[in-house]
């Protein structure tokens, strides 16, 4: 069995959730030579997220953002972490909802995700850095 572990550093995105699959197979050429595996993607921060969904029709990244920023809204009374913004305790909220990573079968060289599905980036600040990913794929 193989492991390989590399540090894919992201350009910084604009707050919303950004489709980031492809930027994930360009970071791991080796992905081609696995008959079947496992890649774990992990994001090294807790104000930004991971998430598997839709890959085809851009609303509903949208739709996420907008579902999230009202489930989950700035200045609330209540809120004690606030001295870095008020988008940064909402972003570690989101951050805890989604998840810091994620978890794709490797079959035949491929990421055997369904036919609609991709991995997202959740930006959930609106002035974030770039974020990094720590990308761990295995198998044989």
């Amino acid at each position: 069995m193989q492991y390989i572990q590399r540090e894919l550093q992201l350009s910084p995105y604009r707050r919303g959730f950004h489709l980031i699959t492809q930027d994930i197979i360009r970071e791991l050429p080796e992905l081609a030579m696995l008959q079947q595996g496992l890649l774990h993607a992990f994001i090294k921060h807790s104000s930004a997220s991971l998430t598997i969904n839709e890959n085809a029709d851009p609303t509903v990244r949208g739709d996420f953002e907008r579902f999230f920023n009202r489930a989950v809204p700035e200045n609330e009374p209540y809120y004690q972490h606030t001295d870095e913004g008020p988008d940064d305790m909402p972003a570690h909220l989101k951050a805890s909802l989604l998840g810091s990573s994620v978890t794709v079968p490797v079959t035949a060289g491929r990421l055997n995700l369904g036919t609609w599905q991709g991995i997202y980036l959740g930006e959930h600040r609106d002035h974030a850095s770039g974020r990094s990913l720590v990308l761990t794929l295995h198998g044989s």
